[in-house]
């Protein structure tokens, strides 16, 4: 997903700092494809669970890509935890990178953007914010946090910087999911399919025109949360 928005901006024309921390080959592909564009791609490395690794990230990317206009906060993971096995270091090892992060980020590129005039934040909730979901606690307690954050955030930068999230369903299904999974998966959404990446892009575009939308949670899951 990160991938396709990526490119989507590229083919805007801008300028996209491409963040990594493990995946270095996943990432030099998206670069090239950005260059292909005719865009430029700068990539940053980061182990965003470290506490000073946000604002660095930040201002690295500020410096190599002579300014910063957009953040798109779509770091995480999302790991199956039953409540029997989540114990505290995976606690706050999930936390630390789904929500300490996208604080941290935020506050420094709103920070940036603040002093440049404006600029435009979007985090990555899920649609595990809004539900419960029995086997992702933590990880649902931590888009519910994003999401609560984008709010403060919203009312907190304005008016120079928007801050809104996207929750996504359904638009990219695990590897061990089978395809009965999927059929069944789609057969109780109420818009009858399985999302994709483009759907969460388009409304990531959408957020970037919407000049007088602030402090929203986009919610892109064919209609699953009214099911």
């Amino acid at each position: 997903m990160g991938r396709a928005i990526a490119l989507a901006l590229a083919e805007r024309g801008m300028h996209v700092g491409v963040h990594y921390h493990g995946s270095e080959e996943g990432a030099r592909e998206t670069a090239r494809a950005i260059e292909a564009l005719g865009a430029r791609a700068t990539l940053l490395r980061a182990d965003l669970r470290q506490p000073d690794a946000p604002d660095a990230l930040v201002a690295d990317a500020a410096r190599l890509l002579g300014g910063l206009d957009v953040l798109v906060n779509s770091a995480a993971v999302m790991v199956r935890t039953p409540i029997e096995t989540v114990t505290p270091a995976v606690w706050d090892d999930m936390m630390a990178l789904n929500l300490r992060a996208v604080f941290f980020c935020a506050r420094a590129a709103g920070a940036f953007m603040m002093r440049a005039g404006g600029g435009v934040i979007i985090n990555m909730a899920d649609l595990a914010g809004l539900e419960s979901w029995p086997a992702y606690i933590p990880h649902g307690i931590s888009k519910a946090g994003v999401i609560q954050l984008t709010r403060a955030l919203a009312r907190t930068l304005a008016p120079t910087v928007r801050v809104n999230a996207i929750a996504p369903g359904a638009v990219l299904l695990p590897e061990s999911w089978s395809e009965r999974d999927a059929e069944r998966l789609a057969a109780t959404t109420p818009l009858r399919r399985i999302g994709s990446p483009n759907d969460v892009v388009r409304a990531v575009l959408y957020l970037l025109d919407a000049d007088y939308v602030t402090g929203e949670v986009a919610i892109v899951d064919g209609g699953r949360h009214i099911r």
